[in-house]
């Protein structure tokens, strides 16, 4: 499971940004494509968050849809997987805009 190895980076990122104030409340986005499980991200941060400055923090995750443009034809369109054609043209010079992010987006911090 790379969800906990990604949890600690969040928390370690949160702590580093925190300056030693206690975090409440963490926003995070994840990409429909960026390999994420957001179900089991939510389920490490609890453990993760134990004895550090965002223990009993709250998690917040913004799901973020893919979304690509195909430099044949113009078309934008939501994507559900890698390499997937252009539903317009069929073409596969397919370039992803949107749906890999992994990121904290915002800390709420007291």
């Amino acid at each position: 499971m790379h969800e906990l190895s990604i949890t600690l980076s969040v928390v370690e990122i949160c702590e580093q940004h925190a300056a030693g104030r206690r975090v409440v409340v963490v926003t995070l986005e994840l990409g429909e494509l960026s390999g994420v499980v957001p179900e089991a991200v939510a389920f490490c941060f609890e453990a993760c968050t134990k004895g550090t400055l965002l223990d009993g923090a709250r998690l917040v995750i913004e799901r973020i849809a893919a979304c690509g443009h195909c430099h044949g034809c113009g078309a934008r369109f939501a994507v559900s997987a890698y390499y997937e054609p252009c539903p317009a043209c069929g073409g596969f010079a397919v370039e992803i805009l949107r749906g890999k992010e992994l990121r904290v987006k915002e800390l709420e911090v007291v």
